[in-house]
Parts: structure tokens; C-alpha cells; sequence
């Protein structure tokens, strides 16, 4: 188990990780939220976060997060797994924004769990930027037309794009063109809808250079943090 004294070493580590890469890209640290991913640790890491000053966590799984909810108050979640359409009425009021949106299909189960809840959801669209067939994501080509039906729903709020580039640590332009194109969709669909589309989620461990150099608002770190199992 890691002691909350190796945490706070792992994240000085991280935060030093993100300034350096702000001031390669020109930009200032607090242009880039730091979301540590707690998956597969106990509720006790969630009070280190919350010790070091952390509001929000993300999670991949919602009944691990659930469980977690229940044990560390005063927090909020973030869903960065991906989420099936048959399980969105079990996030709703659970999370604080659901980053994995990638179908209309999953959009419409949002919209009535939302309804039936009288409550809105802030989402993310999921977008392979990197066409990646191990990922999930809506297409490149499809982003315009998924964020014109999420717009016309009532109880949905896009705050932005996230994308997971595909894993090649052999070759990390690999992941710097993903989030590349990622930045630059963002910003024509921001001109397209006249809508701000402020986050941009992309970057984790081992590309968070590379996704800070792209415009990254919220980069997501789990093993950095907390170490492998």
C-alpha cells in the first residue's frame, strides 16, 4: 500500500512534469488541471487527494467508484472509462461529469436519467483522435454531428473534447498528432456551433508533454501518482 508521504514525493513529481512542459509550450501551469486516477486503489488514496488539496478524481468504473463515494465524502467524480448506453441511468447524480460520451445512443439514455432525475450532466465527447481501433471514441469525421445532437438536448451540458491517443511509447509523435488533431477540431467545431468547448482532456503519464504542447486543459495521471499494480 502506498504511505501518503510517497504520494505527495510522486505528486511534486508530476506537478514539476507539468511546469516544465508549460514553460516548453509557452504556457502557464494553471492552464492545465492535474486529475489523478484513482482505478484500482482503495478509498484511502482518495484521502490523499483530498489531504493535497484535490477537489475531483476520475474513475473508470462506476460501481468501484460508488463503493469509493461511500467511504470519502466531499469529493467529486469524474467517469474516464468508458460507460455502456444500458448503464447511464446508474451515473447520473453519481458523477460530476461523464468524459467517455461517444453516441447518440449513449446522449439519449443521459437525456431521460437526467429528466427523470430533474438534473443535468456536464460531459466530455470521446473522439479517436488517433483512429486508434483499440480505443473507443467517435470519429474524427462524426465529432460535428454527435456535439449538434448533444447540443439539442435539455439537460446536457459539452464542456469539451477528450481523447485517449493510441499507446506507442516507442514513439510518442504518435500521440502528439492525435492530440493535435484533437485541438484542432476542437477549435473549428468552438467557430462551427459558437460554442466555447473550454476543456480539452488529453495527455496521461507517458504523453502529458506531448498533450500540454497540444493546448491540454486536464491532463489524467495514475501511475505517476500511486505507482503500478
Amino acid at each position: 500500500m502506498l504511505t501518503e508521504l510517497e504520494f505527495k514525493k510522486n505528486l511534486e513529481f508530476v506537478q514539476e512534469q507539468i511546469r516544465k512542459a508549460c514553460d516548453q509550450a509557452g504556457r502557464k501551469p494553471t492552464e492545465v488541471h492535474l486529475l489523478p486516477v484513482t482505478k484500482n486503489w482503495p478509498s484511502e488514496i482518495i484521502t490523499y487527494c483530498k489531504n493535497a488539496g484535490f477537489d475531483t478524481v476520475g474513475e473508470n468504473r462506476v460501481q468501484e467508484a460508488v463503493a469509493k463515494q461511500e467511504a470519502v465524502t466531499g469529493m467529486n467524480w469524474e467517469l474516464i472509462g468508458h460507460l455502456q448506453s444500458n448503464k447511464a441511468k446508474n451515473v447520473v447524480g453519481k458523477f460530476s461529469r461523464i468524459q467517455t460520451v461517444d453516441s447518440e445512443k449513449l446522449i439519449r439514455k443521459l437525456e431521460d436519467s437526467c429528466n427523470r432525475n430533474e438534473m443535468e450532466m456536464k460531459i466530455l465527447l470521446q473522439v479517436n483522435a488517433g483512429e486508434d481501433p483499440a480505443k473507443f471514441g467517435c470519429s474524427l469525421e462524426g465529432t460535428a454531428r454527435l456535439l449538434a445532437f448533444a447540443l439539442s438536448q435539455k439537460q446536457i451540458r459539452v464542456e469539451g473534447l477528450m481523447t485517449i491517443a493510441p499507446y506507442a511509447p516507442e514513439d510518442l509523435d504518435v500521440a502528439r498528432s492525435a492530440f493535435a488533431k484533437l485541438r484542432n477540431l476542437r477549435d473549428r467545431l468552438s467557430d462551427e456551433f459558437n460554442v466555447e468547448l473550454s476543456e480539452l482532456s488529453m495527455g496521461m503519464t507517458l504523453d502529458l508533454e506531448q498533450a500540454i504542447e497540444a493546448g491540454s486543459t486536464m491532463i489524467r495521471v495514475g501511475s505517476a501518482l500511486f505507482g503500478k499494480q
